[in-house]
Order: C-alpha cells, then structure tokens, then sequence
C-alpha cells in the first residue's frame, strides 16, 4: 500500500509558500488522511490550500508533543474539520515550560484546548493503533527527565517543578513497502532511541526511516556527530530531518550519514 508524506510547514519555505518556526505534515496511507502537528500558528491552513489539501478530507489529526509550535494551529484545525478525533498522550497537558536566565517561559498547548475541545479529543496510552498500519507510540526509554534537565525543559506539576520526561511525545509510525517509518516531529527523547523504542515494539518488523526535526539546533558538534553514529548503528535506511535540526547540524548529518540523510522543507513530499 502506498504511504504518501507532505510537509505543510517547516521553518524552510519553499518559493511562495510560507515557512515558520514549527512543523505539520500530512501523511496519508492508502484512502486514509492523518494530520501530524498544526504548527505555531493557523499558516498550515493556507500551505494546504496552496498544496491542495482539504482540510476537511482529514481523517485523523495526532499531535507529536505538548510545545506551542506543533499545537497552536489545532484550535484552527478543530473550527475547520468537524470530523477528526485529535489524539494526545494522556500525560499532555498545558504544563511545559522552558528555562532562560531565572525566568521559566510557557511553551506549551493553547491553554484553552483540553477544555474548550475536550469532545474531540482522545487521550492515549501505551500501544495504540491509530487505524490499519498506523500506531502512535510512547517512549519507552528510561531516564529521559536527564534530557529535560539538560535542554531546561520543566512541567509545572501541583507538587512543584520536575524536569521534562517528554511523557507527552509519542512516535506516529507507519507501516509502508519498505518497512516501518517513524514521524517524531522533535525528537526530544532522542532520535536513536525513538528508532530503538520503535525495533523493541515491533522486532519482527523492519524499520526503514525517520521523519521529524532532532532538536539539534543547540548541540556541539560533536554531540550531532555522536548521534549520526548511533543512528548509524540503527541500520536504518532513510532520515529526512528539518525544523529543530537546524542547517549547521543538517550539514553535519549530511557529512557523517551522506545519502542516507535528506533535508525537509514546505512542500516536500516523499513517497513509499
């Protein structure tokens, strides 16, 4: 069966259709529609008109994480399409927040979404099959609130402040010709483990590529070339990276994982 994947918005435009800071995809498979993300803002809704998307022919709308630049655009979504169930991880909530200086800056969902659409929304757990070959899967690698505590991630909890665990991402992964692909719009738990989270949850399964930003745009060099090797060691097939990987971090994947590595921007579309 066919997969189909286009990039509605990425930071990196494309001729005169507009880019921001944030991510959202369509990815179909078979007669089946499924919105990744709606970016920062209600642009996605103009790049699909100008990509001849129907918004209303959205069978399912996922969002990837709880961050303003991948939930903003749903409210827009749910007032457009009066069909599609949005699903979330059960942990998300309007509770991230990210450290500069002594300040802690909200970045999370619109704070009126879980109330305000709560009937359009279905909160997951574990495992979940999305529909025929498409599942949405959690992290299941230990000791990812290190990760919080290193990019000064933190979620507002009635105890106090903790260290992001990204408990509220999740992997939208789809089985295509070429074996599993994974959508992780951020990566934040770590691209090489989300590949190895996704191989432990499917071992008699092939998984043939990663889509998504790797939230790389703050890390050395030789953090990024350290990842390229254990995304290497992966053996996966195929990576198509944008959004938080930023250009200089593209560069260095592209040196270190040469063919193997593709850059995403609006517009792109990529077929399995």
């Amino acid at each position: 069966m066919e997969t189909r994947i286009t990039i509605i918005v990425d930071n990196v435009s494309d001729g005169n259709i507009k880019g921001e800071w944030g991510l959202s995809a369509l990815v179909e498979r078979g007669d089946r529609k499924i919105l990744l993300d709606a970016g920062s803002t209600d642009l996605f809704l103009d790049n699909m008109k100008s990509l001849g998307i129907d918004v209303h022919d959205i069978d399912y709308a996922v969002l990837s994480h709880a961050h303003y630049d991948h939930a903003n655009g749903f409210p827009a979504f749910l007032d457009k399409n009066f069909a599609a169930k949005l699903y979330l991880r059960e942990s998300t909530g309007p509770d991230c927040y990210a450290k500069k200086w002594i300040f802690r800056k909200y970045i999370g969902i619109p704070r009126v979404l879980l109330k305000k659409y709560g009937d359009r929304i279905v909160m997951v757990s574990g495992d979940f099959e999305l529909t025929d070959g498409v599942y949405l899967i959690p992290h299941k690698t230990e000791g990812l609130d290190r990760i919080g505590r290193r990019e000064l991630m933190y979620r507002k909890t009635p105890g106090g402040w903790i260290h992001d665990d990204f408990s509220h991402e999740q992997s939208l992964v789809v089985e295509t010709d070429k074996g599993l692909v994974i959508l992780n719009s951020c990566s934040h738990g770590g691209a090489a483990n989300i590949i190895n989270e996704v191989k432990m949850t499917f071992p008699d399964k092939k998984v043939y590529g990663i889509i998504g930003g790797f939230h790389l745009f703050n890390k050395s060099e030789e953090e990024i070339r350290a990842l390229a090797h254990k995304i290497r060691e992966t053996g996966i097939e195929y990576v198509c990276t944008g959004h938080c990987t930023g250009a200089r971090a593209f560069g260095i994947l592209k040196e270190e994982l040469k063919d193997t590595v593709h850059m995403m921007s609006v517009g792109y579309k990529i077929s399995f």
